[in-house]
């Protein structure tokens, strides 16, 4: 049997339910030797997509009179209002991958005259002593005094929602820029009170603070200082959580150079120290600069059940004319999209307070049916080993929703390998998740790379953050895909968020660049 038969014979162990490919319907896709061109699917099964739209700046919480997670997100359109847009939107969940769309929850202005015509990005928190949900919003309108103020509505059911018109938070009157002051998140702090922390500016101009704000009721609050952010960068949606002895604010950096817009957090052991924490910028919480994913996940906020707590961000989608336009389309200057996908990953607290994300843990009992595993082409690959630079093997075709697990373990601390997507035998160009060594060796980072003969090799901002090697040269690896969004963990201490088209109904592959690597426990399940 020829390799390309191998590759189309392995179409019904990895397509799902609907065997239908996508591209041009006069050519007999079953028998083509062409790389296939899927489009995603409408619905995303995992990382949830709204039918019309994407998500924008989740905001969740744990609804504990309902028993479970809640995260409400700004709905984005390609043909959003001049001003009014954005209304808040939710889902509901108790597992962080199985959602429940509940529709919107709190409307945009009845005009574009009004403060919140357009909504930003806020939070939402249940107040047990009144009964009471309460969603801090961020409301925006270009043409008022202020562009962006803090507003509030409440409900007792969290289906009717009562605006209260008598009261706005304004920066301006606290010294704070009336164009920049918007994200309000709710938490309470070691001296019992309720805590508001506020992405702004000075009015004077100068770097960009976290405006803080207290009170004892939810309903008046009272100012009580500002603290840093990074330099001179922009901070957004900002969370503050308390998770065991330590305090935790996770922030999204803002600023739009390859380097930076990536989830961070910063680490202590009270309130009143977290605040000082980014004084000096310099001192990070961990070996990565508190980096906490790629460019691929963006505008991450926590929420906890009281045992576990998880991250929600939006992935972002990605515009061209085809498959490889898109998937090199990153903007090393600047993310080209705003929305995307919601993805959820769960926050691993390490001994020594340092955090990092992992995999949900529903996640692998929701992609249960094994697929068998089919080599349909290889090169130095001899029982269970690659060896030598050049050596891979490639696999029968993916379907719409894959989860791959491996371990991988190489035989030197230089070794370099990686992982392909959207491959097959006669590919000019396919995608890989390559495992680099950094730092002499010492160290790893997760790289995005364009590969073959018209690749454009490696893909400038959206590369991972570096990790120590581990001791042993071993990687346990779990790569998760829904339609074009794709996540790869790797130890418990890197995750890996990005948007590949493509993935589904082409194949994959695992490649050695240098030194010999052996793979073991692959297994490959779909849902």
């Amino acid at each position: 049997m020829t390799v390309m038969s191998f590759c189309l014979a392995a179409i019904a162990l990895f397509s799902c339910s609907d065997d239908k490919i996508v591209g041009d319907p006069g050519k007999d896709w079953n028998s083509s030797e062409e790389r296939y061109s899927p489009v995603d699917e409408d619905a995303f099964l995992t990382y949830f997509k709204p039918a019309l739209g994407r998500v924008g700046d989740p905001m969740p919480f744990y609804d504990q009179k309902a028993g479970n997670f809640k995260v409400l997100y700004l709905q984005d359109y390609d043909d959003n209002a001049k001003y009014c847009f954005h209304p808040y939107w939710g889902v509901q969940t108790t597992d962080g991958c199985n959602y429940q769309s509940i529709g919107e929850v709190l409307a945009v202005g009845s005009n574009d005259y009004q403060q919140d015509a357009a909504l930003g990005t806020g939070c939402c928190y249940y107040n047990e002593s009144e009964g009471l949900y309460y969603i801090y919003y961020t409301g925006e309108n270009a043409d008022c005094k202020d562009r962006q103020v803090v507003m509030r509505a409440t409900s007792p059911d969290f289906k009717t929602w009562t605006r209260d018109n008598l009261w706005q938070l304004h920066g301006s009157d606290y010294g704070y820029s009336g164009w920049d002051f918007r994200d309000p998140q709710i938490f309470v702090a070691d001296d019992g009170l309720y805590h508001m922390v506020i992405s702004t500016k000075p009015s004077y101009g100068g770097d960009p603070k976290f405006a803080d704000f207290k009170s004892a009721d939810m309903k008046n609050w009272e100012h009580v200082g500002q603290f840093n952010m990074v330099w001179e960068r922009m901070c957004e949606c900002p969370d503050v959580f308390k998770m065991g002895d330590w305090w935790y604010l996770v922030f999204s950096e803002g600023q739009a150079v390859n380097w930076s817009r990536k989830v961070k957090y910063v680490k202590a052991k009270s309130w009143d120290e977290l605040k000082t924490c980014l004084n000096d910028p310099k001192v990070w919480p961990d070996y990565k600069e508190g980096v906490l994913d790629s460019r691929g996940f963006y505008a991450g906020k926590t929420a906890s059940n009281g045992t576990d707590r998880y991250i929600w961000g939006w992935c972002p989608y990605r515009s061209g004319a085809d498959i490889d336009a898109k998937n090199v389309n990153v903007g090393a200057g600047g993310e080209p999209n705003w929305g995307g996908a919601l993805v959820c990953h769960k926050i691993i607290q390490h001994e020594d307070g340092t955090i990092s994300l992992g995999e949900v843990p529903a996640m692998a009992a929701k992609y249960n049916k094994q697929q068998a595993l089919q080599v349909v082409a290889s090169n130095g690959y001899a029982n269970s080993q690659l060896t030598g630079e050049g050596a891979y093997v490639m696999f029968g075709r993916l379907g719409y929703h894959n989860h791959i697990s491996m371990t991988v373990k190489t035989e030197g601390n230089a070794d370099r390998f990686g992982i392909s997507l959207v491959r097959s035998v006669d590919a000019k160009k396919y995608y890989t998740l390559m495992v680099n060594p950094e730092a002499g060796g010492e160290k790893r980072k997760v790289n995005f790379e364009q590969e073959g003969e018209e690749g454009k090799g490696f893909i400038e901002a959206i590369d991972g953050y570096e990790v120590p090697r581990p001791e042993d040269n071993t990687y346990q690896i779990d790569i998760y895909t829904d339609n074009s969004v794709c996540v790869m963990y790797i130890n418990d201490n890197v995750c890996y968020t990005n948007r590949i088209y493509g993935i589904q109904k082409n194949c994959w592959s695992i490649n050695n660049y240098g030194g010999n690597i052996t793979i073991s426990d692959l297994k490959i399940s779909q849902q």
